[in-house]
């Protein structure tokens, strides 16, 4: 079992940063994969970005390519995910997770975090 809990999110204003924690514990962290997922109200779960298990490779959606980095602490049991030049259609509560497989898909992960509320203004 892995235990994850997100941190760090927020209201802040278009244009801010923000950057967002994914804690583990239980099972040695370092052994999967991590995502992270994001689902606005009224809208399905979208895959947002995800990294292997020894932060080599990460891929990002389209619409936060560029502005959003993933990266991960082995040591610190502890993922993140820096959020840039924040828009508004960035708000929704963004969870990590984490799986046996860098995937997309949000059923290809095993464990999950409760959530982090992202909110911004524009």
């Amino acid at each position: 079992q892995v235990q994850l809990v997100e941190s760090g999110g927020g209201l802040v204003q278009a244009g801010d940063s923000l950057r967002l924690s994914c804690a583990a514990s239980g099972r040695t962290f370092s052994g999967y994969a991590m995502g992270w997922f994001r689902q606005a109200p009224g809208k399905e779960r979208d895959f947002v970005a995800n990294i292997n298990w020894n932060g080599g490779t990460t891929y990002y959606a389209d619409s936060v390519k560029g502005r959003f980095t993933i990266s991960r602490d082995n040591a610190k049991n502890t993922g993140y995910l820096q959020m840039s030049s924040l828009k508004p259609e960035d708000t929704a509560v963004y969870y990590c997770a984490a799986g046996k497989w860098t995937a997309r898909v949000g059923g290809m992960y095993d464990y999950w975090g409760q959530g982090t509320q992202v909110t911004v203004s524009s």
